[in-house]
């Protein structure tokens, strides 16, 4: 049996979390940034410590963020108005009846601008492993795909595989209309209550993959699928698909152009190996359907496999050094050597349905740290490439420096004291984009004040350096405005 997460009893939680402050602002007010931030890093005592003098809030801040066993008329007073028998039966919480007490059966938290996420208890306030059908919280993934989506307002966005719900969540801010969907059924009901709790209107439908949406077609789609990359077994269904390898990942981009309006936006994160001989960004750009789509593939990391089977057994709450743990690491690891696998690339994948002949595939590396999130740079990557691709004689073209950009160069000391070593172009904002130049470029982008076509600077260049080559610089210029370092003028 699944929890049945009520509209009346969703509505009623709801409403004690705001008579009791238990917002994402209130829980930073009552425990103070230290306390907060060791909350943060899986460190809860400073929090309950915090907590004590809180009242209510207090309360409800060590029972579902810190797992602790609290007394059953504090509960019942912190959540004044919730049948507490019914939270009981749907999971919310938890009784242990001979203590008198109550406990979480759920993750109920707080997240960003005063939402509710539902979700199962993780496996630190578990105190073990979770279950096959374990529903994951807002981790680390979901938020890095939420801050790489882009939020231009649509009318139709589809969350394949919406998990606790929390894509849905931020997708509501510029969305019109919603649909999640999931293969477990447990997902389901949790994002339910997820969306009722947050007083949302949310199609949900059952179904493996697009399954749910056959002839359907969306304004955008969101999908943060099952990618974990090893063998064909499913021991956690929030993260492995059945198919082996890298094959969750292909399946998603292979199939997601055909579910998207004409110009239409999808947005994944995925995974892809990294084999002897093989070229990554030919392999993941052969899982495109031929023509009609625009990609853009970021890969964020790359894993080696002791560190990537590592990472998601303890990522379940597996203990690597447990007989458990050291034959699921023995099966990964035989897998990856057995399929001559070195590594394992992570990243987004930006892709746009278009009627264009001539479709744009690019793929990056972007491994260094940056803070803005990426979803305003995948914006701006899309509007670009339909700028280039409505604007292909770039020589009459004027151009202007964005405001971000810097000049940096690299000398170490020599003989004659110092010697330029490197020169790059490098974008202070967004993802810092970085390009190595020669001192022809740097020159020919200094000019780029909006006063001059393109054509005009190359000739000038010319008459003052000699022979300038135009069809080389042209791939440069092209780069530069995909990365949005040169703006039309």
């Amino acid at each position: 049996m699944h929890p049945d997460l009520s509209a009346d009893l969703c509505a009623r939680l709801r409403e004690a979390f705001l008579n009791a402050g238990y917002t994402a602002d209130g829980v930073v007010d009552a425990l103070g940034p230290q306390a907060h931030a060791a909350l943060g890093r899986g460190e809860p005592e400073p929090a309950r410590r915090a907590s004590k003098d809180a009242g209510s809030l207090g309360t409800l801040i060590r029972l579902f963020l810190l797992g602790d066993q609290e007394p059953e008329q504090d509960v019942r007073k912190a959540l004044h108005g919730v049948d507490i028998d019914d939270a009981v039966r749907n999971e919310v919480l938890a009784a242990d009846r001979t203590a008198g007490d109550l406990r979480a059966g759920l993750d109920v938290r707080p997240y960003e601008d005063n939402w509710w996420v539902i979700a199962d208890l993780d496996s630190d306030l578990r105190g073990g492993a979770v279950p096959e059908d374990h529903v994951l919280g807002v981790g680390h993934a979901s938020i890095s795909l939420a801050r790489a989506t882009r939020r231009t307002p649509v009318g139709t966005l589809l969350d394949l595989g919406t998990g606790c719900g929390v894509q849905a969540l931020h997708a509501s801010t510029h969305a019109e209309r919603i649909t999640a969907t999931d293969l477990s059924e447990r997902a389901l009901r949790l994002a339910q209550g997820t969306f009722r709790m947050n007083e949302l209107d949310v199609e949900t439908l059952q179904g493996e993959w697009f399954g749910p949406v056959r002839n359907r077609r969306f304004d955008q789609v969101v999908c943060n699928p099952p990618f974990v990359v090893g063998p064909p077994r499913v021991d956690f269904v929030y993260r492995d698909s059945g198919l082996g390898g890298d094959d969750a990942s292909a399946l998603v981009i292979r199939q997601l152009p055909s579910f998207l309006n004409e110009g239409g936006v999808g947005q994944l994160l995925a995974s892809w190996v990294h084999r002897r001989g093989e070229d990554w960004e030919e392999r993941v750009s052969g899982w495109l359907p031929r023509g009609g789509v625009d990609a853009w593939f970021v890969q964020r990391d790359i894993a080696e496999p002791a560190l990537y089977v590592g990472t998601w057994l303890k990522d379940a709450g597996v203990d690597p050094r447990s007989p458990e743990g050291r034959a699921k690491a023995s099966a990964w690891l035989d897998w990856f050597e057995e399929n001559d696998v070195q590594g394992v690339g992570f990243g987004y994948v930006t892709l746009r349905r278009t009627d264009e002949m001539h479709s744009q595939v690019v793929c990056e590396d972007l491994r260094h740290a940056y803070d803005d999130p990426l979803g305003p740079e995948a914006a701006r990557w899309l509007d670009n490439v339909a700028w280039l691709r409505a604007n292909p004689d770039l020589l009459g073209q004027r151009f202007r420096v964005a405001d971000t950009v810097l000049l940096e160069e690299v000398s170490e000391p020599g003989e004659d004291g110092w010697k330029k070593v490197v020169a790059r172009l490098h974008r202070t904002d967004g993802p810092g984009w970085q390009h190595e130049v020669d001192e022809a470029t740097a020159k020919l982008v200094a000019g780029c004040t909006g006063a001059l076509p393109l054509e005009d600077l190359l000739s000038l260049l010319e008459f003052a350096y000699g022979e300038i080559d135009a069809e080389a610089a042209l791939p440069i210029v092209r780069d530069l405005i995909r990365h949005g370092m040169l703006i039309p003028a």
